[in-house]
This record gives structure tokens, sequence and C-alpha cells, in this order.
């Protein structure tokens, strides 16, 4: 996240340092964290459109944070569904983002497709991301106190009731899936778009990569499968790893750990509630001095999916998240 302004730059980096959650929530990167990436992969990835087989319905609401004003707060809503043409397998969907961080907020509608191609027991998918991002700064709320550093007619502020302004978007990445393993790549913000607030203030939104990799370990007892994973996520100034182990009982009860080298431990819980209804939750709690400012970062997720390519069964092919 980079703001360019004309003038007044020390002003301006000491306000937005104040305003954006306070000195002890300054994200690293733009785009957000999300705690349960391994059933959200479209979020970040759109060649994960349709990997499951199903047309899924999916949403997630995060609170980062929370007691400390103004934390992140995410909601996140995906459709997406397979289709065949001839004998080339195929995937289609929709993805929608609110993100609010400090006094800014993000929203993005993007289209996503991905075409899929049999290799050896897997499938290995391309796919790109393709819409819009509108980004505004509430301006009509910054507090701006009577001071030798500051002013209220600030020319780098963004002008009117709040700075916004709208650009085009895209992302593209790769995701290959073997029935007892899975992997992906993927780059958003393709076109490193600036969004333009006023004459004296740009915001540059800058690319984000994404790299994730998991592994299906089914125990002797066969009621247990474990399920380690990972997440890489860097804008190439800052990095983030979130490393998870999940434990899947039945194929309908999901329990685990995960930890984020940028400060948090979190335990995440799932069930199946009825065949193709998923429900899961996570919680986050800094391991940092944020322990003592914030109640932690609460995360629930919900989906539902259904098959509409009914493969014969000796050919069935699975998402190994699901088995």
């Amino acid at each position: 996240m980079q703001i360019i302004v004309g003038v007044s730059v020390k002003r301006l980096v000491l306000l937005f340092s104040v305003v954006l959650c306070g000195a002890a929530v300054m994200r690293a990167q733009f785009d957000p964290q999300i705690g349960q990436y391994m059933y959200l992969p479209t979020a970040y990835n759109p060649a994960a459109a349709g990997d499951d087989d199903l047309m899924k319905v999916a949403g997630m609401h995060r609170m980062q944070f929370t007691g400390i004003k103004n934390a992140p707060m995410t909601t996140y809503f995906s459709f997406s569904s397979p289709f065949v043409i001839g004998k080339t397998k195929h995937a289609a969907g929709v993805r929608f983002m609110n993100d609010k961080f400090g006094l800014f907020s993000n929203q993005a509608l993007h289209a996503q497709y991905a075409y899929k191609h049999r290799i050896g027991k897997g499938y290995l998918s391309v796919g790109v991301d393709l819409g819009f991002a509108n980004i505004s700064f509430a301006k009509d709320s910054v507090h701006v106190p009577d001071a030798e550093y500051f002013s209220s007619t600030d020319q780098a502020l963004p002008t009117g009731q709040g700075g916004n302004a709208m650009t085009f978007d895209m992302g593209a990445g790769i995701w290959y899936s073997a029935p007892t393993w899975w992997v992906g790549a993927s780059m958003s913000h393709l076109t490193f778009p600036t969004l333009h607030w006023s004459d004296e203030s740009d915001f540059h939104l800058k690319g984000t990569m994404y790299v994730t990799g998991g592994y299906n370990w089914r125990l002797r007892n066969k009621n247990w499968v474990l399920k380690p994973s990972a997440l890489v996520m860097t804008d190439f100034r800052e990095w983030d790893i979130n490393i998870s182990m999940m434990a899947e009982l039945k194929e309908k009860y999901r329990f685990g750990l995960s930890y984020r080298i940028l400060g948090n431990v979190g335990i995440l819980l799932g069930i199946d509630i009825i065949s193709g209804l998923q429900l899961g939750y996570t919680y986050e709690i800094p391991t940092s001095a944020l322990i003592y400012e914030s109640y932690g970062s609460h995360e629930i997720y919900l989906a539902y999916g259904f098959d509409i390519l009914k493969p014969k069964r000796t050919n069935r092919y699975k998402s190994v998240r699901y088995l």
C-alpha cells in the first residue's frame, strides 16, 4: 500500500500512522488475511475455481483484532461451477469482497475462469481473474489536531466527502490437485493500478503473490486424516506465512491449529452439517504486544456445494481437501 503526494509528505505520513488503527494495527500488505485459506482458494487463486467438481456458493466474514477501533473487517462471497465443453473441463465463477481497515475501504468484484487439463492422477488448472476494485478513504472521519505538524486544510488529503476511485483489476494463477496433495501459485493486481483520488493524492495498488500447498495423510485408523498446509503471501516488501495442521474425523468433523509468522496462533474448527453444507470457524490470538489491546480475531466460513457433472463412480475426481 502506497500513497504518493505532491506536498506535505512528512505530515501525511504522521497522520496516516495515527489514522490506520493506531500504531499497533498497521498492516504490512494490502490484501486481507484469510484463516481458512485451504477452503477458500478462489479468494486468492482463480485457477482453483471448480477444483472440487461442485457447483459451490461460499461466504466468509472475518473480524480482525477485535477490541481495537477501526480494526480490519473482511466479508467475502463467491460462486463457482465446473462445466464441460466436448472433452475438456472448465470452470467459471464470480467473487465479491468488502474489506475495511482504518479509514480505508476496498470493494472488489471479479469474474473468474479456469481451464483444466488432466495430468497424471490430477488436474492442472490455469485461471484468470478480471474485474474492478473500488478503494475509498473516509476523509470526513479524520480528526486533525491543532499542532505544528498537522493542518486540517492539508492539500495532500483527498478532497470532498472522501477519496474514492475505481479501477480495472486482474489476477492469474495456476493450480494442481492430485488425490493426496495440492499446490498453487497466483498473483493479484497484475496491472499494478493507480487510483487517482485528487490532484494531490494517488493510491498505488501493489501486486500480491500467493503460493500454497497441502497434503492428505490418512492414518492407520481410516477414520482419521491429517491435512497439513501452508500459504505464503507477499507483496515483495513484506512476507506472511500461515502454517496449518487440520485433523478430519469420519470426513465430517475438522479441527486444527495454525501459526502465522506475523504474530498469530489460531484454532480452526469445521463440520459438515449435511451433505454439501460446510461450516467453519477460526479464532486467532496475537503473539505480539497486540494481545494487550485486542480480544483476538474471529472468522466464520459457510459453503454449500452439489455435483452437477455427475461422473461415473469409477472416474470420480474429488479435491483432496474434501476426501
